[in-house]
């Protein structure tokens, strides 16, 4: 059986300049994973690229999986920074203008920063990360439901927990999709339409 690779850091930096290093370590690990791909992204390479000799590496990553885990995490640190800020006004607004706010965001947050999204995206599998992924996925599940609770003079369903599922899931599925492989649906007019028919066919099924 398969050894699991070990995708925790070895320590925690604490003082200004070991935070400078993880980030430089971090930030290099991102920059060879869009450019080379998880194949080249070794130790040595990730050591050669952010100028950190390989024993400072190693005092703080055992490994390239916990190096690929800490972008996962950081990636997914700045999207929900991004998702929080965007819809902190959406509990106020109607259900059709707060629909169309969730997947515009959702749109949002699949593009920044694409290439690394779509390379963490195949490579989560492979690192074996999947807490932190779980994480981000229910904390948009929350912030949906949140929402709901807000609107049900609006709903025609009447299990919340049951239609916040379906819906950041089809969020979710649609944006995903549209970023990592129908690129052209999010370019000028296109992405406005996207996000117009994504809002349109969530809105009809809360309102039935």
């Amino acid at each position: 059986m398969a050894k699991k690779p070990v995708t925790k850091p070895r320590k925690i930096a604490v003082q200004e300049r070991s935070r400078a290093t993880v980030g430089s370590l971090i930030e290099a690990t991102a920059r060879i994973l869009v450019k080379e791909g998880f194949d080249k992204a070794s130790t040595n390479r990730v050591a050669e690229v952010a100028g950190v000799s390989i024993g400072s590496l190693y005092q703080y990553f055992p490994s390239k999986e916990a190096l690929v885990a800490a972008v996962i995490e950081r990636h997914q640190q700045q999207i929900m920074q991004m998702v929080r800020s965007e819809l902190a006004q959406v509990r106020a607004q109607p259900l059709d203008q707060a629909i169309r706010r969730f997947v515009a965001v959702a749109v949002a947050a699949h593009r920044l920063d694409p290439q690394l999204h779509r390379v963490l995206a195949e490579q989560i599998p492979r690192v074996g990360r999947l807490e932190k992924l779980e994480t981000f996925s229910r904390e948009n599940f929350s912030l949906f439901r949140a929402y709901l609770e807000t609107a049900r003079d609006e709903l025609a369903v009447d299990d919340l927990e049951l239609a916040s599922f379906v819906c950041v899931t089809t969020i979710e599925a649609l944006t995903h999709n549209a970023v990592l492989h129908h690129g052209k649906v999010l370019t000028g007019d296109r992405m406005d339409a996207l996000i117009d028919e994504g809002a349109r066919l969530v809105t009809g099924y809360l309102k039935g």
